[in-house]
């Protein structure tokens, strides 16, 4: 017999509201009907580095609570280590000092998804930096990454980690690639960006989810056009996402689909209101149940 398919539960990433407090994210989120929301670790909202962080982490746990919300933890931010290079310094940095940067917001990131009840990790590779080949970057990063997988195996939070137009990790074949090199450990699992699939992997974004079934452990959502790298608002780009969404729900997939917009925070509030009423019209046409139904 064929199990039913699993319910999608929808979520909205905190790094398309940075121009709101978190508290108000957090009830804006609530209040549309959205089951969960995608936590990016920075500044604006919880910083990883500033002082109390277990103290400020408990009372965000708390909130989620009161609220209903599931939380997935995010480590995209671009500028949390270093005012002057986007996402630097990473996991490829020929300086161990300015790796270990990078190793250590990781493995606090774990902890704090842990205290959260967070379903996975989110994290990405980077860029090779200059000066370092292709080679040399695959050679250096299952060292790079050990410390964030025994974070991973120590609080139970699974590792989801995202392949990134222009980083070393850009595709699932890289995926599978560092998952082999590796020696395929169980807490390695996979973030999938639906728009990114559309952006430059070879299959379509629905047969990219089937492929990506039995890694999945975290989705972010948005529409895109191939071969531009822009996440957009739903329906600018060229995505069919009935055929998408149905193929995640038939995963069996339990844990956030959460929305991406970070280039719209101008416009959070707007783009939140208008994501989750298309995503659940397109989910009542592909026939994939909701988590918790609600309306147009």
């Amino acid at each position: 017999m064929t199990a039913d398919p699993a319910p999608l539960r929808l979520g909205y990433g905190t790094n398309g509201l940075t121009d709101l407090r978190l508290d108000d994210a957090l009830a804006l989120l609530a209040g549309l009907g959205y089951d969960g929301v995608g936590l990016t670790l920075d500044h604006m909202h919880h910083d990883p580095l500033a002082p109390g962080l277990a103290a400020r982490t408990a009372r965000i746990a708390g909130r989620l609570a009161e609220l209903g919300l599931a939380v997935t933890v995010e480590t995209g931010a671009r500028y949390v280590l270093d005012p002057r290079e986007k996402h630097g310094p990473g996991l490829l940095d020929p300086d161990p000092d300015r790796r270990a940067r990078r190793t250590g917001l990781l493995t606090t990131a774990a902890q704090v998804a842990a205290d959260l009840g967070a379903h996975a990790l989110h994290c990405f590779t980077g860029a090779p930096p200059p000066g370092v080949t292709t080679e040399e970057a695959w050679a250096a990063l299952p060292d790079a990454l050990a410390p964030v997988l025994e974070a991973s195996r120590t609080t139970g939070v699974p590792l989801a980690l995202e392949p990134e137009p222009g980083h070393l990790v850009a595709t699932l074949a890289d995926f599978h690639r560092l998952r082999t090199l590796l020696g395929d450990p169980g807490e390695l699992g996979l973030t999938l960006d639906i728009g990114h699939c559309q952006c430059l992997e070879p299959e379509p974004p629905a047969a990219c989810v089937r492929a990506a079934a039995p890694w999945l452990r975290h989705v972010q959502i948005e529409d895109m056009r191939r071969g531009v790298h822009e996440h957009l608002p739903f329906g600018e780009g060229e995505i069919d996402f009935p055929p998408v969404l149905a193929a995640l729900a038939a995963t069996g997939y339990q844990g956030l689909t959460v929305v991406e917009l970070p280039r719209h925070s101008h416009a959070g509030p707007t783009q939140a209101a208008h994501a989750l009423p298309f995503l659940r019209r397109a989910a009542r046409e592909a026939g994939a149940a909701l988590t918790p139904a609600g309306p147009a």
